[in-house]
C-alpha cells in the first residue's frame, strides 16, 4: 500500500502595521510571507519566502519590530505578482499559524483587494491555530512564540527581530513539540516507569537480537535532543539517554 504523505505548512507574515482597533488590517499591507513545509512530521527544505512591495509607507511601530524598510522593498514584487505561487503552495494543506486570525484576516484582505474572485484562505486550507493549542496545554501562562520556544528549549538566539521565515521555522519546531504523542503523556509518570523496567533484562534481550540500525536525519536528531532536554528539565533524569 502506498504511504499517504501528510503535508502541513507553517506560515508567518510581517506587515506595514496594524490598527489599534478592529478591523486592524484595513489600510495596511503584507510585506513578507514565510512558510515552512512539514511532510509526515519532518521539516523539508521546500520553503516559500517572499518580500512584497506594499506601495505604501511602513509605520514606525512596525519598523521597530522587523526593521524592513520601504527602500529595501522598493524593487520587490507586489502581492499580485506572487499571489498565484503563494496560493498554489498552500492549497490543500493544513495551514499552521500562531494567532491565526491575524494572518488569515490580513491575507484575505490582500486577496480581496485584487478583485479577481480569488478564494479565501479558509476555502483552500484547513487552518490550525497554535496559540489555541498552547492555551489549552498551558492555561494561564504566556504563550507567545518566544515564550513557547523558551518552554521547549528551542534556540531562538537568532530572533533579534521579527522575520516571517525564521518565525515560521521556530513555530514549526514548537508545533511538532506540542503535537508529539510522547509529550501528551504526563512527564511525572516517567519516574514510575523507570522503576518498573529492568534495564539488565532489556540489555540481555537486545544482545540476542540482530538490530537493523536506521540513522536519523539531522532534523530528527535536533528535535530528539530538544525533547530529551525538555524531559530532563521536567523530571530530573532521562530514561533513554
Amino acid at each position: 500500500m502506498k504511504k499517504l504523505n501528510i503535508r502541513q505548512v507553517v506560515l508567518d507574515t510581517e506587515t506595514t502595521g496594524m490598527n489599534s482597533f478592529p478591523p486592524y488590517y484595513i489600510g495596511h499591507r503584507i510585506i513578507e510571507i514565510g512558510i515552512i513545509e512539514i511532510i509526515n512530521r519532518k521539516i523539508t527544505k521546500n520553503y516559500f519566502h517572499e518580500y512584497i512591495n506594499p506601495q505604501q509607507i511602513i509605520s514606525k511601530e512596525a519598523f521597530k519590530i522587523h526593521e524592513i524598510s520601504n527602500k529595501f522593498l522598493s524593487k520587490k514584487p507586489i502581492f499580485a505578482k506572487i499571489v498565484h505561487n503563494f496560493l498554489n503552495y498552500i492549497k490543500g494543506s493544513e495551514l499552521i499559524i500562531h494567532n491565526a486570525q491575524f494572518d488569515v484576516d490580513f491575507l484575505n484582505y490582500e486577496l480581496s483587494l485584487l478583485k479577481n474572485n480569488l478564494p479565501k484562505i479558509e476555502d483552500i486550507c484547513i487552518i490550525k491555530d497554535t496559540l489555541k493549542i498552547a492555551r489549552n496545554m498551558f492555561p494561564g501562562k504566556r504563550n507567545s512564540l518566544n515564550s513557547l520556544c523558551s518552554r521547549f528549549g528551542i534556540d531562538k538566539s537568532k530572533r533579534n527581530l521579527h522575520g516571517a521565515l525564521l518565525d515560521a521555522k521556530l513555530l514549526a519546531y514548537v508545533f511538532l513539540f506540542m503535537t508529539t504523542k510522547q509529550n501528551n503523556f504526563k512527564l511525572e509518570l516517567l519516574k514510575e516507569k523507570n522503576n518498573l523496567i529492568n534495564i539488565n533484562n532489556l540489555k540481555n534481550v537486545l544482545k540476542k537480537k540482530t538490530l537493523i540500525i536506521i540513522k536519523a536525519s539531522n532534523e530528527e536528531l535536533k528535535l530528539h535532543n530538544l525533547k530529551l532536554n525538555l524531559i530532563k528539565k521536567k523530571c530530573g533524569f532521562i530514561l533513554w539517554k
